[in-house]
């Protein structure tokens, strides 16, 4: 049964964050959206910083672990894809896109974020040793610059359709 209500608030407090950005959100209209009291949400989570940090360690914004798929292009185009999967689901991709903006202003949003930051950077240049060690780029290659260029033209392609689409964070 507490499970079911710690469930029940986890996607209202995600399905608030995409709906109103993090600013705007509102525990209690969280713990109203979940069928739960605020009682039952502020046992779990003392403040919405706290809620925020512990629920996106938890459910994360992970990628599946990709296999290595015989080359650099094929190990790319799966990982891109299974990216791609993750920044289009309509929930995720509006807390993304609100979360880079807020961690500026919050700190403590950011530590959070940082472990699934530094979790994809970590894939992506596992993808580029393997790439090294079958020798379809040279030992030198910069994997910094590689990983971020990687991971961001996908990010910014996505931006530029969503606003295509006329779809925006707010």
């Amino acid at each position: 049964m507490q499970g079911d209500v710690t469930d029940a608030l986890t996607r209202a407090f995600f399905e608030e964050w995409a709906r109103v950005g993090y600013s705007a959100l509102s525990l209690e209209r969280v713990a109203k959206n979940a069928g739960a009291g605020k009682a039952a949400l502020y046992r779990r989570w003392s403040s919405k910083v706290v809620m925020a940090s512990d629920l996106l360690s938890k459910v994360g914004l992970t990628l599946t672990e990709l296999p290595d798929m015989g080359s650099l292009e094929a190990d790319l185009f799966a990982f891109l894809l299974s990216l791609r999967r993750v920044l289009c689901h309509r929930i995720i991709r509006r807390v993304i896109l609100d979360l880079h903006a807020e961690t500026g202003r919050e700190p403590a949003l950011k530590a959070a974020f940082w472990p699934f930051q530094e979790a994809r950077r970590t894939r992506v240049k596992t993808l580029i040793d393997r790439a090294i060690a079958r020798g379809e780029v040279p030992v030198t290659v910069d994997r910094e610059t590689a990983t971020d260029f990687m991971v961001s033209a996908l990010y910014w392609l996505l931006c530029k359709h969503w606003r295509a689409v006329g779809f925006s964070a707010s």
